[in-house]
C-alpha cells in the first residue's frame, strides 16, 4: 500500500501539479469525526439502499458507498477512508452479495465488484489524502512566498517558515538557525506546539551528534532517530526541550551554506521517510528571502558609496577651485589694479583697457564663485541646513515660501542630500513646470527628515523624460529614505521625501 501511494503521489506531481494546487482548499482534517463516519457512513448508505437491493444490485450499491469514502478521505485521511473501505466492503457482502448474510458471494460479477471496490477505494483514499496533502503543501508555500514578493522583513519571513512548516508537516517542533563564521549556529525563528524550543537569538558552539553540526559538516539533510544519544552543547540545550528525533535540511544560498531548517517530533513515532524532500520545500524559500534581502543590502550599500564619493568629489572639487583658482584670480585682480594705479596720466586709454580687463577677471570670479556654491555650497558646512536653504531660496528664480523646522545640527549625508533635493526639484520647478511659485517645507522629528515640494506649474513630471527624477530617488534610496512623486498634468508637481537620520 506505501508503493501504491508514493506512486500515485509522485503521479500527482509529474503530470498535474497545476490541477492540484487547484482542486483543493480543505479544512483542518477532524480525526475523531472521520472515525465516525468511516463506520457509519457504508453501513447507513448500505442500509438505506436496501429496498433497492433487487434493482441496484451489489455494484450499485458500492459505487454509492465510494461517495461515503470520498467524504471520509477528504475528513480523516488515508487512514479513515481504507476504514470505511473494509466497512463498506463487509456492508456490501453481507447485505447484497447472494446469497445473502452469508459473507461468501457465489456470484463471480459480485466477487468482481466487491475486489473493484476494494482497490478503486483504496486509491481514491490514496488519492485523495495525497491531494489534500499537496494542496495545503502549496497554500503554505505559497504564504510563505507571497512574504517573499513584498520583499517583508527577513525576521517575518522566517518565522512563517518555521510556522507554516511546523503546522503542516507531522512534527512538534521547527527552527530554522543561521551558521555564523566562528563556529556558531544561532537561531533565528522557531515554533512549536507545546512551547518547548530553544529561544530565538541563542547562539550556540557547533561539534558533537547533534543535525546541525552534522548539515554544517556535509551540507546535505542528516536524520537522528532519537536524541537520547546526542552530544556537544548544542545536543544537550536540545535534549533539555524534549524532542525525541528530528531532521534537519540545509539552507543554501548562492552555493554556499547560510543555516539549517530543523523539524523535530516529541513522540516516539518514526518521521516520514519523506520528510527531507518536503522539508526543503520551505529551505528554498528560506534561502530566496536571504538572497533577496542580501542583495537588497548590497545594493543599498553600493548606491550609498556611489552617492557619499560623488559628494566627496564635489567637496574636493569646491575646495581646490576655491583654494586654487578662486584665489588666484583674486590674486591676478589684485596685481592688475596696482599697476593700473601705476599708470601715468597720459596713458589713459591704456588705463580704460586695463580697467576693461579687471572687471573681465572679476566676472569670472564671480561666475567661478557661482559654481563652486553649486558643485558644493561652502555655506552648507559653516552655517548648516537653513542658511544653505535660505541662500538657495534667494538665488531661485522662482519664488519660494520656505519654512525650515531644523533646531540642531543633521548628519552631513542628511544635509547634503536635503540641499541637493530642494536645488534640483527648484531648477525642475524653473526649467520645466514654469511655476509662479514654490513652497518648500523641511521638518527633522523622531529621526526622520521630511521633505515636501510643491510647484503650480505644469505638471506631468516624468522620471524617464529626464527631469532629474531619477537622480533624486537613486540619492534617496541610497540613504535608506522613499519618495513620492504626485504631478497631475495642469496641476502641479508635489514631491514628498523622508530621510532617516538613523541610517546616516
Amino acid at each position: 500500500m506505501s508503493a501504491l501511494r508514493r506512486l500515485v503521489g509522485a503521479s500527482l506531481r509529474q503530470r498535474s501539479p497545476a490541477r492540484a494546487r487547484r482542486l483543493l482548499r480543505l479544512p483542518r482534517r477532524h480525526r475523531a469525526a472521520a472515525r465516525v463516519l468511516a463506520v457509519v457512513g457504508p453501513v447507513v448508505v448500505a442500509v438505506g439502499l436496501l429496498p433497492f437491493r433487487s434493482s441496484l444490485g451489489l455494484a450499485g450499491v458500492l459505487f454509492c458507498t465510494l461517495l461515503a469514502v470520498v467524504a471520509v478521505a477528504l475528513i480523516g485521511g488515508v487512514g479513515a477512508a481504507l476504514t470505511a473501505v473494509v466497512v463498506g466492503f463487509l456492508a456490501g457482502a453481507l447485505l447484497f452479495a447472494h446469497p445473502y448474510g452469508s459473507l461468501r458471494p457465489d456470484s463471480p460479477v459480485d466477487v468482481v465488484a466487491l475486489i473493484a471496490f476494494v482497490v478503486v477505494g483504496g486509491v481514491i483514499g490514496i488519492l485523495v489524502d495525497d491531494l489534500t496533502r499537496l494542496g495545503e503543501e502549496q497554500a503554505a508555500l505559497r504564504r510563505v512566498a507571497t512574504l517573499v514578493a513584498r520583499t517583508a522583513p527577513a525576521d517575518e519571513v522566517f518565522a512563517a517558515v518555521t510556522e507554516e512548516a511546523g503546522q503542516l508537516l507531522p512534527v512538534d517542533r521547527t527552527s530554522l538557525s543561521r551558521y555564523e563564521s566562528d563556529g556558531t549556529v544561532t537561531v533565528v525563528a522557531s515554533w512549536s506546539r507545546d512551547g518547548g524550543h530553544v529561544p530565538v537569538g541563542t547562539r550556540t558552539m557547533l561539534g558533537g551528534k547533534n543535525l546541525s553540526t552534522f548539515v554544517s559538516e556535509t551540507s546535505s539533510p542528516a536524520r537522528m532517530d532519537s536524541y537520547a544519544d546526542s552530544s556537544g552543547a548544542l545536543g544537550a540545550a536540545i535534549r533539555e526541550t524534549g524532542p525525541h528525533s528530528g531532521v534537519g535540511t540545509p539552507v543554501i544560498v548562492a552555493r554556499r551554506l547560510w543555516g539549517v531548517l530543523i523539524a523535530a517530533s516529541t513522540s516516539e513515532r518514526r518521521l516520514p521517510s519523506d520528510l527531507e524532500a518536503r522539508l526543503a520545500d520551505f529551505t528554498d524559500i528560506a534561502a530566496t528571502a536571504v538572497s533577496n534581502a542580501e542583495n537588497r543590502a548590497d545594493l543599498a550599500a553600493s548606491r550609498a558609496r556611489i552617492v557619499a564619493t560623488a559628494d566627496e568629489t564635489r567637496r574636493r572639487i569646491e575646495r581646490d577651485l576655491h583654494d586654487g583658482a578662486q584665489q588666484r584670480l583674486v590674486s591676478l585682480a589684485l596685481e592688475l589694479r596696482a599697476v593700473q594705479a601705476m599708470l601715468p596720466p597720459e596713458l589713459g586709454e591704456l588705463d580704460g583697457e586695463l580697467s576693461r580687463v579687471a572687471e573681465g577677471l572679476t566676472s569670472v570670479l564671480d561666475e567661478l564663485r557661482e559654481t563652486a556654491r553649486g558643485i558644493h555650497p561652502a555655506i552648507l558646512a559653516e552655517g548648516g541646513l537653513g542658511p544653505a536653504l535660505k541662500t538657495l531660496a534667494r538665488r531661485s528664480a522662482v519664488p519660494v515660501e520656505l519654512d525650515v523646522r531644523v533646531d540642531a545640527r543633521l548628519p552631513e549625508r542628511i544635509e547634503v542630500a536635503t540641499y541637493y533635493i530642494v536645488s534640483e526639484t527648484l531648477t525642475n520647478a524653473a526649467k520645466h513646470a514654469h511655476a509662479s511659485i514654490v513652497r518648500v517645507g523641511v521638518e527633522a522629528v523622531d529621526g526622520v527628515v521630511r521633505v515636501s515640494v510643491r510647484d503650480d506649474g505644469a505638471g506631468g513630471a516624468d522620471s524617464a523624460r529626464g527631469t532629474g527624477l531619477i537622480g533624486l530617488r537613486d540619492r534617496v534610496e541610497a540613504l535608506g529614505g522613499a519618495i513620492a512623486v504626485d504631478s497631475p498634468l495642469g496641476a502641479g508637481t508635489s514631491v514628498r521625501i523622508e530621510l532617516p537620520t538613523a541610517s546616516s
